[in-house]
């Protein structure tokens, strides 16, 4: 831990808190492969979701710097596996049938993640080239003590820390929660799958594998093969002769118009993820981790960066107080300012000269200074962007991120923030209200009648119930929460 907090600069304040956070945990993970790097040897022995965390760093070497994210791309796909024997027989029992009965060819892992591995396969049945996916055994239980030791982590941070609680620990730990528990139902990842392909049938340069649906289920997936070599792979794709710096816009662009345009995106686009076929289209795959962001949302989140691209820091701080982003009592001007600090040393200087780890620490420094508390509803979407960025730099490092933002943003300004977007929003409402109209009448006098009667006194709870729930039940709801995450 104490090589990534250097690589990231991190301050002093953060460091402590590591060493005291992270000290209970030692006796969860085992001592790791000594031949591996010191910090891709303790995340990938801490445990899956530890490994998470190291994935999203080895997109970053802005960040953590070149060195440290060549060592950590290893936790993409390149981990120790599990047996072949172990794959086979969880397809069995997913399945049905065994691998000989289905695949003429059944390989050794080609790459092995923290959740999952993948074999490449030849149906029996059609010649076809599949990649098989296969949960690791026992994963589910890795992720929960995980988890749990998380919770206990932000129980102790927020006990220690007051004024961490604006971060809500425990709210993003329950998001991360909910995002692990999908991701380990492989039927959910193969809808995912096939959400996307509909959304994106049309996007130029980009293709997906397709779901063989007959050969998947809630531990096994099923996917045509996608041949290409890995985006992270730069003598390669050089060797291929394709263009890295246009890679590199379109991985961007295809991120915001996913997000933007149809508010579902891959939320977990490292160079793991992500193949160049032969005639150029990236390839994306591994859809576990997939992202949503509503309507209005996505129009906050589109002002926020045109914003920022026309260099308008007093809108994006408006775009800020009326999404509730930050509290009303703060001064909406002296925000614009300290948002003026943050964009525009990134607008005068080249790429390769932004320092990110402290760009990042200035900004959390504007939001504690602003009160501003996280929103679990962006996490991913802010997540992926970094990722993303990070990605597109490494094909690029000269890549600037509000050039190749601005004309995907723009088109969505002009699209669903103007004339046109009120007509159609104001179209769907009207839909829902003849939906409805049957019903409005008495609704409304069911309102009415509601509003016109006095309020009934509140019931007073029988004395043994009313101890109970004013001492013991307290007590007892209390114990249940911060002892629920001791036990899977």
């Amino acid at each position: 831990m104490r090589v990534v907090l250097d690589a990231f600069e991190a301050p002093a304040p953060l460091r402590v808190a590591a060493r005291v956070v992270g000290w209970p945990f030692k006796w969860l993970g085992d001592e790791g492969d000594p031949s591996m790097p010191p910090a891709v040897r303790a995340l990938s022995a801490l445990g899956p979701a530890y490994i998470k965390f190291g994935q999203i760093l080895s997109t970053r070497p802005d960040v953590v710097g070149a060195e440290m994210a060549t060592q950590l791309r290893v936790l993409q796909d390149k981990l120790p596996p599990f047996s072949v024997e172990a794959a086979e027989e969880q397809i069995l029992a997913e399945i049905g049938l065994p691998v000989d009965e289905l695949f003429s060819e059944f390989s050794a892992p080609v790459a092995a993640a923290s959740i999952a591995q993948v074999h490449k396969a030849t149906l029996r049945e059609t010649g076809e080239s599949v990649a098989v996916k296969v949960l690791r055994p026992g994963i589910e239980r890795a992720f929960r003590r995980d988890i749990d030791a998380f919770y206990f982590a932000a129980w102790v941070i927020e006990t220690l820390s007051p004024s961490s609680r604006r971060l809500r620990p425990r709210d993003v730990i329950a998001h991360f929660e909910g995002v692990v528990m999908g991701e380990l139902d492989l039927r959910l990842e193969s809808a995912a799958a096939s959400e996307f392909a509909a959304n994106t049938v049309n996007d130029a340069g980009f293709q997906l594998p397709q779901v063989n649906w007959m050969l998947s289920g809630r531990r096994v997936m099923t996917m045509s093969w996608a041949e290409g070599v890995p985006l992270g792979d730069n003598a390669a794709i050089d060797a291929m002769g394709h263009d890295r710096v246009a890679l590199s816009r379109r991985v961007l662009e295809l991120f915001l118009n996913h997000a933007l345009r149809d508010g579902f995106f891959h939320a977990d686009m490292h160079q793991g993820n992500l193949k160049v076929a032969p005639n150029g289209d990236i390839i994306a795959y591994d859809f576990g981790i997939m992202g949503h962001i509503d309507e209005y949302t996505r129009r906050v989140y589109a002002e926020i960066l045109f914003g920022f691209i026309r260099r308008d820091y007093k809108r994006v701080a408006e775009v800020h107080f009326e999404a509730g982003y930050v509290p009303a009592d703060r001064d909406i001007d002296e925000f614009a300012r300290a948002l003026r600090a943050v964009g525009e040393p990134i607008f005068g200087m080249d790429a390769t000269r932004i320092s990110m780890g402290k760009l990042l620490a200035y900004l959390f420094e504007v939001t504690e200074r602003f009160g501003m508390e996280t929103r679990t509803e962006l996490i991913l979407l802010q997540r992926t962007m970094v990722v993303v960025e990070g990605v597109a730099r490494s094909l690029d490092p000269h890549m600037n991120i509000w050039r190749v933002a601005h004309p995907v943003v723009e088109d969505y300004i002009k699209k669903s923030i103007g004339p046109r977007a009120a007509a159609s929003d104001l179209m769907k409402t009207a839909a829902v209200m003849a939906r409805f109209g049957p019903r409005l009448p008495k609704l409304v006098e069911a309102a009415l009648i509601r509003q016109s009667q006095p309020e009934p006194e509140p019931q007073r709870n029988p004395w043994p119930a009313r101890v109970f729930w004013a001492s013991g039940g307290a007590a007892v709801s209390a114990a249940v929460i911060l002892l629920a995450p001791f036990f899977g």
